[in-house]
């Protein structure tokens, strides 16, 4: 049994701290501070922290571990190694020298495709047709760091961010509960990442949810799920910013129209024209109201078929 140290901060880091709980120790439980959210501004606590007082591990919430003082709190913990994940703070080369084995991240991707912040979203969005979990020796670079093991899952054609990163999440946490054994008994001589297919995958920002009806249906399908729950997809009508929650590509379709332009092929199908096929349309939302189907919508706005998207007024 090790002495660990885990840091982490969404749902996707649960899983793993849940087997480490199980198997291991669990000195601290280091998770990013508690942020204001909603229209109230009410102070809201990460999902490990949450699931960390539930289970009555210890909790610090540093706004960095660059200062002297994250230095001495870490080696109070006394830990045999670091455990990340997606913990969303730097780890400067005075922590990575802390534990005697070292820092392991538990990153969802197949690395060296998508280092950084969003990889599963990039999955998705670049149309991949797998991706997988690394377990990775942490290093000061952008998850640059030696490979330690692998696993790898399909990407079904009706995967978002919301589906996969859960099923990402049971996958580190089976690696790392698979790996660590091997690993603290100096079984395991990671493997550097190859140079050749390193891709990026940056933070995300609300303007990236923004749809351009030039680019093809499939492009912008693949967009809406990779954005799925969050920065989501959008577009205008009539300057109103309107939601697009749900749809899927036709990418035959071979009608006339101008990319935006939105269409009722038949009472049940309402699409939007793009530069290549078109959008079918399942669930869309105003803002400040409730998610609908397209055809509940129109009965309220009649003119949005024949209008194009995306215009500012």
């Amino acid at each position: 049994m090790a002495r660990v140290v885990f840091m982490g901060t969404p749902e996707y880091a649960i899983p793993s701290l849940r087997v480490l709980a199980e198997r291991h120790q669990v000195a601290l439980v280091v998770t990013q501070p508690d942020r204001r959210q909603g229209r109230g501004r009410k102070l809201v606590s990460s999902p490990v922290k949450a699931y960390a007082l539930q289970h009555d591990l210890p909790v610090w919430q540093p706004p960095t571990l660059r200062k002297p003082e994250a230095i001495e709190r870490l080696q109070e913990a006394s830990a045999d190694l670091y455990v990340t994940a997606a913990i969303g703070l730097i780890l400067p080369p005075a922590v990575l020298a802390l534990p005697p084995h070292g820092c392991l991240n538990v990153h969802a991707s197949l690395l060296p495709r998508w280092r950084g912040a969003a990889p599963i979203a990039a999955a998705i969005l670049h149309g991949d047709k797998e991706t997988g979990v690394t377990l990775m020796q942490t290093d000061e670079g952008l998850d640059t760091g030696p490979i330690v093991s692998q696993a790898r899952c399909p990407i079904r054609p009706g995967d978002t961010t919301a589906s996969l990163t859960p099923c990402l999440a049971e996958l580190g946490a089976d690696l790392l509960s698979t790996t660590l054994p091997r690993w603290l008994a100096g079984e395991i001589e990671p493997q550097p990442q190859p140079e050749e297919g390193v891709t990026l995958a940056p933070r995300l920002a609300k303007r990236d949810g923004r749809i351009d009806w030039q680019q093809p249906a499939a492009q912008i399908d693949r967009m809406i799920r990779a954005y799925t729950p969050w920065p989501g997809t959008y577009t205008t009508d009539k300057g109103q910013r309107l939601l697009v929650l749900r749809a899927r590509a036709l990418p035959e379709w071979q009608g006339s129209g101008e990319p935006g332009q939105v269409i009722a092929l038949s009472a049940e199908q309402i699409v939007v024209v793009t530069g290549k096929g078109a959008l079918h349309l399942i669930e869309i939302q105003q803002a400040g109201r409730k998610a609908m189907s397209p055809q509940s919508f129109v009965q309220g706005h009649s003119d949005l078929i024949g209008s194009t998207l995306g215009r500012s007024a």
